[in-house]
């Protein structure tokens, strides 16, 4: 990759494209994470300066064309259980500079994971449970939205603010219903006109030019209102002691916990979504420098945000340079314009949030799912549920541990196949699902196993290599492993191998080794090619076939 991968292909076309993208971008991201800042418990600028000099840094280092950082909900939500045990005033001298050191602490494990290469993780995330995983947080998003769209005060996890919702109906306010049904109402259709249109610049500028002019915050619509301007100035968090650092460094690990698995798993969605290549270390190293950003700057971590991502992504956006356009919004208006988002109404910054939220919930892949595989189905819907009712860090546990077990119930229990020939040479050979009683010849069997030989699965060899031996039409006097699937054989798979292979010998049957020469020194290393005879190890298996039968009509 070059020095800014985040930024390749850009030309005079694409500019205005990608101008307009961060122009919608800092329409919903920067009254989304002054949101962000009441989960935290931070001051509401605090919010806007998550989008300036955390964005830049990510956008010169990332990899991710598409990645958007800044605040999230996750994160926030672990902060402020945590500062709040330690009995620290919200949003107070002392609550602001921990933060600052969460974030720094924080970038120190993102570094850490860095050097040591832990950019691989990610690839411990299906695609079946990214599609479950972004359907979660867009169903956790939508639903989250419901209480400041109907005028309902309402806190705590998607069941308390449902239940909230579904308990207060007779205290929604109408004016803000009516703003939110709009704001929806113009998304969606403009959405449908076309794509590109910024949508939620529009709806947000109309609702705060409506609001100021008819005062309908005199009329019982909650607003944003007053957000006092001015850049941070880089510097250490103040107002802390050393002696707190220590006690902050689980909260830390549990934040990098999910900032690491949170922004692979964004980012990886829709690099594959656009085919694009992705480094996750480099993406690590990025979000490191974001966070230590974060820290001197006086607010709190930032994180890969998938909503804000779908955002720019919706607009259009196909590099970081609608993310740096959305910064340099962000600095302009903290310097001479903070007075412009007063009259925000929260129902209709929170319809923004919800349309954003129902757009992530991705239907094209639940039905080809569907269509195509309902076990991996039940893993997507199994995630996007725990996402729902537990957490995003919880739905990120489970994505990572689903896609896991899943490889291993594929390894544990591979297709094999007998390999069968036809009347004559011309009719080649066809391997065939392995089944008791299928031999490739009259007293021959040539096998194959797809998959690695490991522990889980080892016996399982065994029993098959067995069972198709016991039940052959004829007595069995030579078998062939056609190895060319087996990438690996750990410890277990080789004793097995081992033990086997003599077993046959004492039957007897004479075995030989086809296609293993990825494998040839790890055979080595356990004595299976000195036990079977380095003769009986071959290239093909036209090549066994040849030595097995002593026909070469017969093999082709």
């Amino acid at each position: 990759m070059g020095l800014l991968p985040s930024l390749a292909g850009l030309d005079r076309q694409t500019v205005l494209a990608e101008a307009v993208a961060g122009a919608t971008l800092a329409a919903v991201a920067i009254p989304e994470s002054m949101g962000y800042t009441r989960i935290a418990g931070m001051p509401p600028i605090t919010g806007l300066y998550t989008l300036a000099l955390p964005v830049i840094v990510f956008a010169l280092i990332g990899s991710s064309r598409h990645l958007v950082v800044g605040a999230d909900s996750a994160t926030a939500a672990i902060m402020f259980a945590a500062l709040t045990g330690m009995g620290i005033p919200v949003a107070g001298p002392e609550w602001i500079g921990l933060a600052g050191v969460i974030a720094l602490l924080a970038a120190l494990y993102l570094v850490v994971a860095r050097l040591l290469r832990l950019g691989f993780l990610a690839d411990f995330l299906s695609r079946t449970a990214l599609v479950g995983f972004l359907t979660g947080v867009g169903i956790q998003v939508a639903l989250t939205q419901l209480p400041a769209m109907l005028g309902i005060r309402a806190s705590g996890s998607v069941i308390d603010q449902v239940g909230k919702v579904l308990t207060h109906l007779g205290s929604t306010v109408p004016p803000d219903v009516l703003l939110a049904v709009a704001a929806v109402v113009a998304l969606f259709a403009l959405g449908a006109v076309a794509e590109r249109i910024p949508g939620a610049l529009l709806v947000v500028a109309a609702s705060i030019a409506l609001t100021a002019v008819l005062g309908l915050d005199r009329h019982g619509v909650a607003i944003v209102g007053s957000v006092k301007s001015g850049f941070p100035i880089p510097k250490l968090p103040a107002n802390v002691t050393w002696s707190q650092v220590p006690g902050l460094a689980a909260v830390s690990a549990s934040i990098f916990v999910v900032i690491l698995a949170q922004s692979a798993a964004t980012a990886r969605s829709f690099a594959q979504k656009h085919h694009e290549e992705l480094s996750e270390n480099r993406d690590l190293l990025g979000l490191a420098v974001a966070n230590l950003a974060a820290g001197f700057s006086g607010t709190f971590c930032v994180n890969g945000s998938p909503t804000k991502t779908a955002v720019v992504d919706s607009a259009g956006g196909r590099t970081q340079l609608a993310e740096l356009v959305m910064a340099a919004v962000t600095i302009v208006i903290l310097v001479v314009a903070t007075g412009l988002l007063h009259f925000l109404p929260d129902a209709t910054l929170a319809a923004v949030v919800f349309v954003i939220g129902v757009r992530l919930i991705d239907v094209r892949h639940l039905r080809e799912l569907w269509r195509l595989r309902r076990d991996e189905l039940a893993v997507a819907t199994l995630t996007a549920l725990v996402v729902v009712l537990i957490g995003v860090e919880a739905g990120i546990g489970l994505a990572v541990a689903l896609s896991v077990l899943d490889f291993v119930r594929r390894a544990y229990r591979p297709r094999d196949s007998v390999v069968v020939l036809g009347s004559g040479a011309e009719a080649g050979i066809t391997p065939q699902p392995a089944r008791p009683g299928l031999e490739t010849v009259p007293g021959g069997i040539v096998y194959r196993f797809d998959g690695a030989l490991f522990f889980a699965n080892a016996d399982h060899f065994r029993q098959r290599v067995l069972a198709l031996v016991a039940a052959a039409p004829h007595p069995v006097t030579w078998l062939i492993f056609d190895l060319s699937p087996v990438a690996d054989i750990d410890y277990t798979g080789g004793k097995m191998l081992t033990s086997l292979l003599r077993d046959l010998k004492g039957r007897p049957v004479s075995v030989y080794l086809a296609h293993c020469e990825d494998i040839v020194d790890v055979l080595q290393r356990y004595g299976i090619v000195d036990l079977v005879g380095p003769d009986h190890v071959h290239h093909g298996i036209r090549d066994a076939l040849r030595a097995a039968t002593g026909s070469v009509d017969l093999a082709g």
